[in-house]
């Protein structure tokens, strides 16, 4: 795009619009999201209730059940965009940060795995992990379908993964720098996103459309601004949150 730099305003500061990464939930009635500390991911929804991610998964521990999920999903998109695949070792959580390494060790058996959470859930009353399905058997949880656990966050791979799938090495992740962005809306007729992506680039900076396809459909989300850090872009969330698009 022909706006690339580090900012979102050209002229007037002023329009709403929310910051990336929202998971889209299942079709509920509208409700009051909770509130947000500054520097949290944003929170979802999913059938009706309300998580909020955590920031970092530092010094995280959790002891509870463990699920599995197998060929029912195989082949569809997890939150972060990956394809799930039953045979990998991977998990998903509903509060720690995607990409976050946990160890996942079976409290009857004393057997452990090593996973990666690329995925939001189980959504199911006192659940706290799920597990791929080869992780599952590793710990013994296919035939009984769920297990007693304790989950322990190790961080992000710090070198490349052995043969296992387990990295030798974690580090801790950091969601305060890098690459950051608004996410005005996300519609399924292309033209609507063009002709929106057309009226921000005559007020603002890097307005450009992403690509999502969750297999059945194709999004276009319409994005805008580009900042370095999180602080930054949180100093200009109220400025867009006050202009009334209450929907992203």
């Amino acid at each position: 795009m022909k706006n690339t730099t580090s900012q979102l305003f050209v002229f007037r500061p002023y329009f709403l619009i929310f910051i990336l990464f929202v998971f889209l939930a299942s079709g509920c009635k509208n409700s009051t999201p909770p509130s947000r500390p500054p520097g949290h991911p944003k929170p979802y929804k999913v059938l009706g209730k309300w998580y909020q991610p955590i920031p970092h998964a530092k010094d995280f521990s959790q002891d509870g059940i463990a699920s599995w999920y197998g060929k029912k999903f195989h082949g569809r998109k997890t939150a972060n965009g990956e394809i799930y695949d039953m045979y990998a070792m991977t998990a998903a959580h509903k509060t720690l940060p995607l990409g976050t390494y946990v160890r996942v060790q079976n409290k009857k058996n004393n057997k452990e795995v090593v996973v990666r959470v690329n995925d939001r859930g189980p959504f199911v009353q006192n659940r706290i992990i799920d597990l791929s399905y080869t992780a599952a058997k590793k710990l013994g949880a296919v035939g009984p379908g769920t297990i007693q656990v304790e989950v322990t966050a190790l961080g992000a791979a710090g070198g490349p993964a052995k043969k296992t799938g387990s990295p030798d090495s974690f580090v801790p992740i950091d969601y305060y720098t890098g690459t950051f962005t608004f996410q005005v809306g996300a519609f399924k007729d292309k033209g609507n996103a063009e002709r929106l992506v057309q009226k921000l680039n005559e007020k603002y900076k890097n307005a450009h459309i992403s690509i999502f396809n969750s297999g059945p459909e194709t999004f276009y989300r319409v994005r805008v601004g580009k900042y370095s850090s999180l602080q930054k872009i949180i100093k200009d969330e109220k400025i867009l949150g006050d202009a009334g698009f209450q929907d992203a």
